[in-house]
């Protein structure tokens, strides 16, 4: 079986201040870009919701026209029954069967005039939807517009930053592979806490460098030493010496 290997704290120290640097400048690039990721996926969703209303329209449409065709049918159904029924008029042989025939003569012309109305009814609805469909293209347009602007500005970044990341994250693989698995599950841990992302920091004018409380001098002095890991009291963040921050460049 193979032995584990042991680090020493100036070994811990140095790999996991190496990885705080790796990460920190990857998270420059990340800042760089800024929200615009975000903004670009925000847009993409908000057309795509446009586009499915636009189809809900089309759809709503198409049921109104289908709709007003059966109505036109049902006129013309009507008209060529007034047309049968006037002809039967002039050969009635008694009053009663032209009483009868007039009867169904009305109901034939209320028909034509329901028809009408609905078909009527029916096409303003469309003007409705065609004027919100019109005025929904008009902001697809709109957005379009603005989301080719976002993706040109964000590929401009991502292929400035390319080569950078990509090696940063190749350097990373490596460094992390270097820390203690106990310490890089804790260093994970304290660098998601923070939106900084900074879980190792050196002592600064007698300060933590991330949360900038005070450090007493004894502490200080057993920082310098490398003798134990010694984490911040109030932020829980690792401390380093300047000189060991300053001594490792990624």
């Amino acid at each position: 079986m193979a032995a584990v290997k042991e680090f020493s704290v100036q070994e811990k120290l140095v790999s996991i201040c190496t990885l705080q640097k790796i990460d920190s400048k990857i998270d420059e690039i990340n800042k760089l870009r800024g929200e615009l990721p975000i903004e670009v996926k925000d847009l993409e969703d908000e057309i795509e919701g446009f586009n499915t209303r636009i189809s809900h329209i089309d759809g709503e449409i198409a049921v109104i026209d289908e709709d007003i065709q059966k109505k036109l049918t049902l006129q013309a159904e009507a008209r060529d029954l007034l047309k049968k029924y006037e002809k039967q008029q002039n050969n009635v042989k008694n009053s009663r069967e032209f009483e009868a025939i007039n009867k169904e003569m009305e109901l034939q012309e209320l028909e034509i005039k329901a028809c009408d109305k609905k078909i009527k009814d029916a096409n303003e609805e469309k003007v409705e939807l065609d004027e919100q469909k019109v005025a929904t293209q008009a902001i697809i347009a709109e957005k379009e517009e603005i989301l080719k602007m976002k993706q040109k500005e964000l590929k401009k970044i991502s292929e400035e930053t390319e080569k950078e990341e990509s090696d940063l994250l190749k350097k990373r693989e490596v460094a992390a592979g270097a820390v203690e698995s106990r310490l890089l599950a804790s260093y994970n841990k304290i660098r998601g806490n923070y939106r900084n992302g900074l879980a190792v920091v050196p002592v600064e004018r007698d300060s933590c460098g991330g949360c900038f409380n005070v450090i007493p001098p004894q502490r200080q002095s057993d920082i310098r030493l490398r003798k134990k890991m010694i984490a911040c009291e109030h932020c829980g963040r690792v401390l380093i010496d300047n000189e060991l921050s300053d001594s490792i460049n990624v």
